[in-house]
């Protein structure tokens, strides 16, 4: 039996004050990126989702970095993703004694990186066949 190492580290943000939605529209944006270029994307877009996962991608590299000694420039964020957490009810009080509901969504955030320099091989591989695959028609796409 072969034991694979993990190479792959996460960093979770629980009940995280905002709606699913918003937040997925900017881990769309850092899906397969770089570190480095993760940050910079998430400094310079004006969503205020960007800080909590600006956040979550930082402790991620540090748990990369302290758990398995991975410098940050080989670091990629291999998997982002946004689940929908519990909402919060209130009630607000309203005219003629009623009440109106509100309603406070939460979610949850995952990231994960992956340190290309522990499998270089496979990372190239994977690049390689997805460009130049012959069943795509080559680099440029042309039958």
């Amino acid at each position: 039996m072969i034991k694979k190492k993990k190479t792959e580290i996460y960093a979770l943000g629980q009940h995280i004050s905002m709606s699913a939605h918003k937040a997925r529209r900017v881990i769309d944006q850092i899906r397969g990126r770089s570190y480095e270029e993760t940050l910079m994307i998430l400094e310079l877009m004006p969503y205020r989702a960007c800080y909590s996962i600006f956040k979550l991608v930082y402790s991620a590299a540090a748990n990369a970095s302290y758990n398995m000694g991975s410098d940050e420039t080989n670091l990629i964020i291999s998997k982002a993703e946004v689940n929908e957490g519990t909402t919060v009810k209130k009630l607000r009080p309203r005219a003629r004694g009623r009440s109106f509901p509100i309603k406070r969504p939460t979610c949850h955030i995952t990231i994960g990186v992956k340190d290309i320099s522990l499998d270089e091989d496979e990372y190239m591989t994977m690049i390689h066949e997805s460009v130049y695959n012959e069943s795509s028609g080559g680099l440029w796409g042309k039958k």
